[in-house]
């Protein structure tokens, strides 16, 4: 089972330039590969593989000298980067492969760690080519654990993201209970117990100065320094949103993974869900798939047990008698005309979401 270590690092400003360097050349890889498969594609009827490009690349290094100031399996994994996003297009997971800007490339991974080479200067990570670099490093790890080591610029800032294998499960909460989740719009989730968390609506909340640096990115002339800067304020802002997103969500994971022995939540297809434009932006504001991610992976780290249900009637359904009581999205309350119980239609969904995860494990 492996976890992933979100430590900030500061390189010096020569290490900074070299690092944005190595970006570029990377993105400008990306984009020679991706356009080396479009073209074999519409000239021989055949894609490129993985395997096809990883052989090109000593004759690609080679024509390109400038690539020799980039470690090898950096590289390697540009190209598995874009294989994966081709993996994900013909799985129907994710739209075509697109050519990336500058600001749309902003990390590089090795695949590969060494703890002697990487972790051998205490305080410091070692990135190939680019030297020791200053590591923050707020909590505790076995560098002998580390796998993969990511490099990211982000919001004006410096991380790594550190792929450690862990070996054993932290001690399981004494708070022996099961619970269960209802993602939704209104509110992100609610309990079986009644515990309610809101939706912040971070998009909405900063849709305007969106729009803002939006229209003033349009404005700008392509390929001009004040474009550049535009796009600058617009990336920064997204990753703003983003944050703050991942920050709440990440909060509020941890407290149900600590308080609940057995989590259930709806197994939500919200790809297909998205295709309702008249609800994808909010689907997207709530974030039901990132949120069941970090339920997944915390639970596995902390020895719980997260089970995805069908969502089918868990809405309509009365919790107390089972009868079907159909209702409109815009309906908030549960009226059951059968047995008469009055509940918050969320909470009542949450409930049944619990009992079937509870038949599922019986």
């Amino acid at each position: 089972m492996d976890s992933v270590l979100h430590f900030e690092i500061r390189p010096t400003a020569e290490q900074e330039k070299q690092l944005f360097h190595t970006f570029d050349l990377c993105r400008k890889l990306y984009n020679y590969a991706l356009d080396q498969r479009i073209r074999s594609y519409k000239e021989t009827g055949k894609g490129l593989t993985y395997r096809d490009q990883q052989n090109m690349l000593p004759a690609f290094k080679e024509a390109n000298p400038e690539y020799k100031a980039v470690q090898s399996q950096v590289l390697q994994d540009v190209l598995r980067r874009l294989d994966r996003a081709f993996v994900n297009f013909f799985e129907k997971r994710a739209g075509y492969p697109r050519f990336k800007d500058k600001l749309r490339f902003r990390s590089i991974t090795i695949p590969q760690s060494d703890v002697r080479r990487n972790f051998g200067k205490e305080g410091y990570i070692y990135i190939p080519k680019i030297g020791h670099i200053k590591l923050n490093a707020h909590q505790a790890f076995d560098p002998s654990k580390v796998k993969i080591i990511n490099v990211k610029f982000q919001n004006g800032k410096w991380y790594t993201n550190l792929t450690v294998e862990t070996d054993s499960k932290p001690p399981v909460s004494d708070i022996q209970l099961a619970v269960g989740i209802d993602m939704g719009l209104f509110q992100i989730a609610v309990t079986s117990d009644g515990e309610q968390y809101e939706n912040p609506r971070w998009i909405t909340k900063s849709e305007k100065r969106l729009k803002k640096l939006q229209r003033r990115l349009s404005q700008k002339h392509k390929g001009s320094q004040n474009r550049q800067k535009a796009k600058h304020q617009l990336q920064k802002l997204h990753d703003h949103i983003s944050n703050q997103r991942k920050d709440y969500l990440h909060k509020i994971s941890h407290r149900l993974v600590q308080k609940y022995v057995l989590i259930c939540i709806e197994d939500l297809q919200v790809k297909g869900m998205m295709k309702n434009h008249r609800l994808a932006k909010s689907i997207a504001n709530a974030s039901w798939n990132r949120l069941a991610n970090y339920l997944e992976y915390k639970s596995r780290r902390f020895g719980k047990t997260l089970v995805k249900v069908n969502p089918k009637n868990t809405s309509q359904k009365c919790s107390n008698c089972r009868q079907i009581v159909k209702k409109n999205l815009s309906e908030r309350i549960h009226q059951c005309p059968y047995c008469h119980v009055v509940l918050d239609r969320d909470l009542n969904a949450a409930i049944n979401i619990l009992q079937a995860g509870l038949n599922m494990i019986a």
